[in-house]
């Protein structure tokens, strides 16, 4: 444990954050090729780093919530069912899920498939993309909460789970990651406020696990405010295919290590 391992999992944070293909899953994946094991402060670490990563957001899209009073409730309304259903499933999100190398793995492809099969519905008119932020109502945005919620089983994504439900609602792409954006200021600064809370005595028996978190912190924020700024870009004019491949791709590829016994993830 130091800070050669916290930078590499910082910047896996900071990228993999706002992309839809689950940071948390990347997270895990990555301590497993750096040979850490998956301990209480890993753990922590792993929820914690992602503070850093939401704060870019805060400071990009700030004056536009500010300014923007329906969007800020709408926001706040889809927090609350994601917020309960954390709190509800703590210990298994914890101690079951995050240890569910093969569940995780298997969700990570399903998702990837959904974003496939969701653009061909694009594609052949089954699904006309057209609506913007100022048209969501309270009832899709706690519609919008509850599909969060499925993320918090590793390998879903929080921002996969976000846009592609807000595609089915027929909203546009970059307009559904903007909207996953602001959800994950308060969705995040959240998780990761309780899981210092819940694990406080762990980061008082060590002094240098406070280094380490804000050190992640940093260069997690680092990482990500760029990764923002392009992913609203570039989501005006692709689709999420490429994430859709790059989902079924590492999959297979961890099929093949794991089968040939070269790495055991699965």
């Amino acid at each position: 444990m130091n800070l050669f391992y916290v930078t590499i999992l910082a910047v896996v944070e900071g990228i993999t954050e706002f992309l839809p293909v689950s940071s948390t899953f990347h997270l895990i994946l990555t301590s497993h090729i750096l040979g850490l094991s998956q301990s209480d402060f890993w753990k922590l670490f792993e929820v914690f780093v992602q503070s850093g990563a939401i704060l870019s957001v805060l400071i990009i899209s700030w004056k536009a919530l500010w300014q923007d009073r329906k969007l800020m409730k709408n926001v706040i309304i889809s927090f609350l069912p994601t917020a309960v259903i954390g709190f509800a499933f703590y210990k298994i999100i914890k101690g079951i899920f995050f240890q569910a190398n093969l569940l995780m793995a298997f969700v990570f492809l399903v998702v990837g498939v959904a974003f496939f099969v969701t653009e061909q519905m694009v594609k052949s008119d089954q699904l006309v993309l057209k609506k913007q932020l100022k048209s969501l109502t309270i009832w899709e945005a706690v519609l919008i909460g509850l599909v969060q919620a499925l993320a918090v089983v590793p390998g879903v994504s929080r921002a996969g789970s976000v846009i592609l439900g807000m595609m089915f609602m027929q909203y546009r792409r970059d307009e559904s990651a903007k909207y996953s954006f602001y959800l994950s200021i308060p969705t995040i600064f959240a998780a990761s406020a309780y899981d210092l809370l819940k694990m406080r005595h762990l980061i008082a028996s060590n002094p240098d696990y406070i280094t380490y978190l804000v050190f992640g912190f940093v260069v997690a924020f680092a990482t990500s405010y760029i990764v923002v700024k392009w992913l609203l870009g570039y989501l005006k004019s692709h689709t999420l295919e490429v994430f859709a491949w790059y989902r079924i791709g590492l999959f297979a590829l961890l099929v093949v290590l794991t089968a040939t016994n070269i790495f055991k993830f699965l």
